[in-house]
C-alpha cells in the first residue's frame, strides 16, 4: 500500500462519543493509515457554544475554556479542507434542526457525512439524501444503528440481491440486560440499578424500556434495505415496566427468555412493531447473553443471516464512526 491518504475531519458534539472518537484517532492514527491507506486528522471540533481548530496535528483538545466563538460551519469547513464532517451530537429533540441543517450543508457541498446522531435521520431523511445526490457526498449511519454492531452496513449493501423480507432485533443490550435480571427475580428497579452501574444503561435509560431506541434503530435498518422514509414509518411499541418482571420468571420457569423484539417486514409496509416475545433454544435471540444484542436478516432463498455481538458504549459508537470515516475515504481497487 502506497502513502496514506490524509483525511480532515470535522467533529461535531464532544461528549463521550465524540471524546472517545478523537482519542481513539490520535491513539491509533499510524495503524489506520498501514492497514487503510487512510489517515484521519481532526481540523476542527464543534460543541455548543464553541469550536477548537488545533494548530497542529495530534494536538489534544483543552477544555472548552480556551475554544473560540463558532464560525459557520461552511467558515470551517473551507479552513480545515475536511473531506468528512462526523455528527456525535445527543439525539435529542432541541438538537435535531441543527443536526439536519449541518448534515445537509456538508453533504451539499460534497462533504461526506459520517452520524451516531438519530433524530434528524427519522425526519430529514429524504432532505439527506436529495443533499447527497446534489452533491455527489455519502452519509453513513453505523453509530445510529446499533454501535459496533455492523447491521446497517448488512442492511445497506450485504444482504443486496438476497432477498432480505423481514427485519428481527433486540438492537439495545440494556433492555435485554434488565429482561435477564428480571429473570433471575430482580425487581426494575434494581435491574435498572445494575445496569447503570456497569455502564451498560444511560442515566435515562426510558428509551430502552418503552421501546422506542429499538424501534428507531430498526426504522432506519429498514430504511437502508428497502428505502423505507423513516418518517412514515409507524411505530407499535410494548413496553418494560415493573409488571414484566413476572413474564420474564414464568419464561425462565420453562427455559425459555423474554426479549424486546423489534421487527419490520415487507409484508406489513412501513410498520415496526416492539413486542416482548419468549424465545427458545436456536433463536439466536434467545442465544443472547446480557447486554449483547443482534439483529436477524429473514431471506427466505439465501436464509437468515445473523449479525451480533459489538460493544454498546461510547467507544462502540466511537468506534462504527472510525469504520465509516474510513469506508468514505479509502480509495478501493482490487479485494478492497
Amino acid at each position: 500500500m502506497g502513502e496514506a491518504k490524509r483525511t480532515g475531519v470535522v467533529l461535531s458534539g464532544y461528549g463521550p462519543v465524540g471524546r472517545a472518537y478523537v482519542e481513539h484517532l490520535a491513539r491509533h492514527g499510524d495503524g489506520l493509515a498501514r492497514l487503510h491507506g487512510v489517515r484521519p486528522v481532526v481540523g476542527a471540533v464543534r460543541a455548543g457554544s464553541g469550536q477548537w481548530l488545533p494548530a497542529d496535528d495530534g494536538q489534544p483538545v483543552p477544555p472548552r475554556a480556551a475554544w473560540s466563538a463558532p464560525e459557520p460551519l461552511e467558515t470551517t469547513l473551507d479552513r480545515t479542507g475536511a473531506s468528512v464532517f462526523v455528527q456525535a451530537l445527543p439525539s435529542s429533540p432541541e438538537l435535531r434542526p441543527l443536526a439536519a441543517q449541518e448534515a445537509v450543508t456538508a453533504l451539499r457541498r460534497g462533504v461526506h457525512v459520517v452520524t451516531a446522531t438519530k433524530s434528524h435521520l427519522l425526519t430529514h431523511w429524504t432532505d439527506l439524501a436529495a443533499a447527497a445526490r446534489a452533491g455527489r457526498s455519502m452519509i453513513r449511519i453505523s453509530g445510529a444503528t446499533g454501535a459496533a454492531l455492523p447491521a446497517g452496513d448488512l442492511s445497506r449493501t450485504g444482504l443486496r440481491g438476497m432477498g432480505c423480507r423481514t427485519i428481527r432485533a433486540c438492537p439495545g443490550g440494556t433492555v435485554t440486560f434488565v429482561l435477564d435480571r428480571l429473570a433471575e427475580g430482580d425487581s426494575l428497579d434494581d435491574a435498572v440499578r445494575e445496569a447503570r452501574r456497569r455502564g451498560i444503561a444511560e442515566a435515562d435509560p426510558s428509551a430502552d424500556l418503552s421501546g422506542a431506541d429499538a424501534a428507531t434503530k430498526v426504522r432506519l435498518l429498514a430504511a437502508l434495505a428497502w428505502g423505507w422514509d423513516p418518517a412514515t414509518v409507524r411505530v407499535r411499541a410494548e413496553a418494560v415496566d415493573a409488571g414484566t418482571a413476572a413474564a420474564a420468571l414464568d419464561a425462565a420457569a420453562r427455559s425459555r427468555r423474554l426479549r424486546a423484539v423489534a421487527g419490520a417486514s415487507l409484508d406489513r409496509p412501513l410498520l415496526v412493531d416492539v413486542r416482548l416475545e419468549e424465545t427458545g433454544p436456536g433463536d439466536p435471540l434467545y442465544a443472547l447473553d446480557g447486554p449483547e444484542k443482534a439483529v436477524v436478516f429473514g431471506c427466505p432463498e439465501a436464509g437468515d443471516v445473523t449479525v451480533s455481538g459489538g460493544r454498546s458504549s461510547p467507544l462502540g459508537a466511537a468506534l462504527a464512526m472510525v469504520k465509516d470515516t474510513v469506508g468514505v475515504t479509502a480509495d478501493r481497487t482490487g479485494f478492497h
